[in-house]
This record gives structure tokens, sequence and C-alpha cells, in this order.
């Protein structure tokens, strides 16, 4: 009964978006004479706009810290936001699950929404066996690759607003050099772990761009999405392979409920082994406002930070 009023919600939104998709509260005001009105989904695409627009932009951000865009459906109060943008971003490749019928159908009806991630090649995208034939969302793990990201913005950005553009491409650039800056800073810090010693475990499957990009093994309680639930036998085989491997510490995330990874710790126990918590992790959303985590550079850096001080601190 609930999946079913769900999706009649979402039916409804949906109807409601695309009747509206014309209004707007521009009211005919040129872009030149005021801020370019923007929704994005997740904050990391968020914190992109915010850099590559500058004060060109004013951003609404529809899924805050601690919000799991896996589980997110669309609210009436967002139907106002989603109308009334300029121009939308979202991630794509079905991270926004129940959110993406409604953004394409938005953008079927005239509306500008772009997909931040059609920007990289699918040759580079990691397209898990159990996820049904679709790609992996999480490319902002690897940071080299969430710069292509940034390029979308930037383009999208300079065709709305070309009268800005060089505001655009200037803003882009020395985000850009600070993000590969960030980029270099993991695989430093990633080069301190012991190769044997490099397992990421974590509560979803949220960060196999980061052991590839930065040779970590990870492995997920949960699968590439939230919304599959992990059973009991998820739960042994992950604390048996934690046991065997005498892997030090595994680590909650900040948009996943922490009881998952305690029964993980639980279950290792329970086999004569110890396993601690070894702090959390940003993985579909940041931090609050106004703290480091609260940026994707801030963010990224405690994801790197967290990891390397606890796996070595078994040595």
């Amino acid at each position: 009964m609930y999946r079913r009023m769900t999706q009649l919600l979402q039916f409804i939104l949906i109807l409601m978006l695309v009747a509206c998709a014309d209004a707007g509260a521009t009211d005919g005001v040129p872009l030149s004479e005021r801020p370019i009105a923007v929704v994005a989904t997740i904050g990391m695409i968020t914190d992109i706009v915010e850099n590559v627009g500058g004060e060109r932009v004013s951003v609404d951000g529809l899924m805050g810290p601690g919000v799991d865009p896996h589980l997110y459906a669309a609210s009436e109060g967002d139907v106002t936001r989603l109308r009334e943008a300029d121009i939308i971003f979202y991630n794509g490749l079905h991270l926004e699950a129940q959110m993406a019928s409604v953004l394409e159908r938005m953008n079927e009806s005239g509306a500008r929404t772009v997909a931040v991630t059609d920007g990289i090649s699918r040759d580079e995208l990691l397209a898990p066996a159990e996820f049904e034939g679709a790609y992996d969302p999480h490319v902002w793990f690897d940071v080299s690759m969430w710069m292509q990201a940034v390029e979308v913005v930037r383009d999208a950005l300079m065709e709305l607003d070309p009268e800005s553009a060089e505001v655009y491409r200037q803003n882009a650039e020395g985000y850009l050099e600070q993000l590969q800056d960030l980029h270099g800073y993991v695989l430093e810090q990633a080069e301190r772990v012991p190769e044997q010693q490099r397992v990421l475990v974590t509560a979803h499957d949220a960060f196999n761009y980061f052991g590839r990009a930065y040779g970590f093994d990870v492995r997920g309680l949960q699968g590439i999405s939230t919304a599959s639930e992990a059973s009991t036998a998820d739960v042994q085989g992950l604390a048996r392979f934690i046991a065997e491997r005498q892997i030090p510490a595994v680590f909650i995330e900040s948009s996943v409920p922490q009881r998952n990874i305690e029964a993980v710790q639980a279950a290792v126990r329970a086999q004569g082994a110890e396993v601690v918590i070894g702090g959390e992790l940003f993985s579909d959303a940041m931090g609050n406002p106004g703290t480091p985590e609260g940026t994707y550079i801030g963010m990224v850096r405690h994801n790197t930070d967290t990891i390397v001080s606890a796996l070595l601190a078994a040595e």
C-alpha cells in the first residue's frame, strides 16, 4: 500500500511539474539582470554550482546533510523549487531513484535539466553485475572523474548565460586546479597504507570508484543502492571476510543507519575476532553547511584522513 501511494504521489507531482514547466518565478526578467535560479539534487553538485557560478547563481540544494538520494521522494514543496528554476542539475545514473522520472519528464516538457554524469564516457563507469545492468552512480569518489562533472556544469551555465561565459570559465578553472590538488592528496595519503591493509568496509557499496582510483579493496554490506536490504547472510558473509582477513576497522556512513555496521561488528565478535568502527564517512551526502565536511573538498579530505588513520592505527 505504501509503495502504491508513493508511486501515486510521484505521478501527481510529475503532472504538476509538466503543467507548470513554463511558469517560473522570473517574470520575464532577463538573466543579465538577476542571479540564475539553480536547483541541484545532492550536495556535491550544489558545491560545484556554487564554485563555478559564483555570484551569478542562486543555488537551492534539494538534499541536505544525512539525506539518502537513493530513497528520496519529491515532496509537494519540491514542485515549486523545481518549476521556478532556470536550470536543474542532477547526478543521473539512477542515483536519485524516484526523482529520476520527475526530472526526465521535466526535460521532455522543455525545462532545462542536466545530468552531470552525462559528460563521462561510459567506458570509464563501473557496471556491477548485481546492479541490474546499470552503472554505479557514485562517481564523485574518484576526484579525477568528478572533475568532468565540473566541466558539464560550466558548459551548461555558459550556454544558458553566454554574457557571463568568461566568469564561469575562470571560476571553473580555479576550482579544477583545487580538485587536481585534492586528487594528488588522496593518492599520497593512500600510499601511506601498506597495500595489504587497503581494505575498506562500509555500510553500502558506494566507494568502488574510490577503491579503483586509489588502490583499495572495497566491501559494502548493502548493495550499490541503499534501497536493497542487507540480509542475515550478507552480515555473516561480511563478518567472515573481516575475521579471516583480520581487518582492523570498518566504517559507518552519515546517510545510512549505524545499526547495519554494528550488526557486522557483533557478528565478527561472535566469530572470535574484533573490529572497531573506524569513524564516520560521508558517502551520498556531505556534512553540515559551514563545516569543512560541508564542502566537496572538505568531505573528501575528511573521508581520506579517517580511512587512513583507522587503518594505520592497527600497525
